[in-house]
């Protein structure tokens, strides 16, 4: 269900929905329907299955230190830094960027942390580094 997760924009309507889904698999897992009114909370408490928010949220974070340590000149750091030539805006508001919650919870020069292995792991352990994770676990509970 992670398979290439670390690459995703996350949103919202994202979240929720891979949050729906785990909680399918893990209701067939326990072979309990919707009908047996059991709390999710409850069922991730049998389950202890790791939140989905919070597996793909680190993921994402892994990933991101591992192209800003990058020096072989593959595509994965020009790709960040891609921007159109056409310099147009599309209407309406602009899309999630995959860089936008790393900018959001490491700031605006999260690549220069990133070379920093133990920097970026500490950021990422802090309280301040994990409102990434929490901020995607608060949603949609």
């Amino acid at each position: 269900m992670t398979s290439r997760s670390e690459t995703w924009s996350l949103t919202l309507g994202l979240i929720r929905r891979l949050r729906v889904t785990q909680r399918a698999m893990e209701r067939a897992m326990l072979g309990v329907s919707l009908r047996d009114h059991i709390r999710n909370e409850e069922i991730g408490r049998r389950t202890r299955v790791t939140d989905i928010a919070q597996r793909v949220a680190k993921l994402k974070w892994q990933w991101a230190g591992h192209i800003a340590r990058r020096t072989d000149g593959l595509w994965g750091l020009k790709v960040l830094e891609w921007r159109p030539r056409t310099g147009k805006r599309s209407v309406g508001r602009p899309q999630t960027r995959w860089t936008d919650d790393i900018r959001r919870e490491a700031g605006s020069r999260w690549r220069q942390a990133a070379k920093d292995r133990v920097l970026w792991n500490s950021l990422q352990k802090t309280s301040s580094g994990r409102q990434l994770v929490e901020m995607m676990t608060i949603c949609f509970v």
